[in-house]
């Protein structure tokens, strides 16, 4: 059985935070853009995590 996370990061800070959650046995099964309507979510990523329960 796995478990799911999801995660926002900026573009620049996705790096840092992906290696650490892998350290805990998350790895990354999915990485989308942000778009929307807002200005500010125009440098962010969605993170999809999984991991073995």
């Amino acid at each position: 059985m796995y478990e799911y996370k999801v995660e926002v990061y900026r573009v620049k800070e996705a790096e840092k935070e992906m290696n650490e959650l892998a350290k805990f046995g998350w790895r990354v099964i999915s990485v989308t853009s942000n778009e929307c309507l807002s200005w500010t979510a125009k440098d962010t990523i969605v993170v999809t995590f999984e991991r073995n329960k």
